[in-house]
């Protein structure tokens, strides 16, 4: 399944993914995407999971199509995202894994290290992320065993 492009990205941050937010927010926009802004808007030093929280919130109830959150390591926003029953968020570093946690995951959030990978390999993992689809078949069945019910 892909994700519904008619609804809003949301897209959050704690203070080491200020700079990443904001230019992933206008690369977005201008490809015509209407983005909700769930993140902290300045380098001050605040907690990841007020963020995160929102932003996965935001996916989980339908109110936006897919998520993107960034913090230093991505751990913490990723971790924070996980404790949503209707979130998979995954962990990327690279734009294959960007690709797998889609295909085989079905993950509806993207976190980002916003530390440790460059921006223009951040909107390419990002535009893989998007125009990724899951696979379905065998990884349907696994993806059903994920949530704690």
């Amino acid at each position: 399944m892909s994700f519904d492009l008619s609804l809003p990205i949301a897209i959050g941050n704690d203070h080491a993914g200020v700079e990443y937010k904001m230019a992933v927010k206008h690369w977005l926009q201008q490809k015509g995407f209407v983005v909700n802004d769930y993140g902290a808007m300045t380098t001050d030093s605040v907690d990841y999971p007020d963020f995160a929280h929102p932003t996965a919130a935001s996916v989980e109830n339908g109110v936006c199509a897919f998520g993107i959150l960034f913090c230093g390591s991505a751990n913490g926003v990723a971790i924070t995202a996980n404790k949503h029953q209707g979130i998979r968020a995954g962990l990327c570093w690279d734009n294959e894994v960007a690709k797998l946690i889609r295909l085989h995951n079905d993950a509806n959030v993207i976190c980002i290290p916003a530390r440790f990978v460059a921006l223009p390999y951040a909107l390419q993992m990002i535009e893989t992320f998007m125009s990724t689809a899951f696979e379905g078949g065998r990884h349907a069945n696994r993806v059903g065993k994920i949530a704690c019910q």
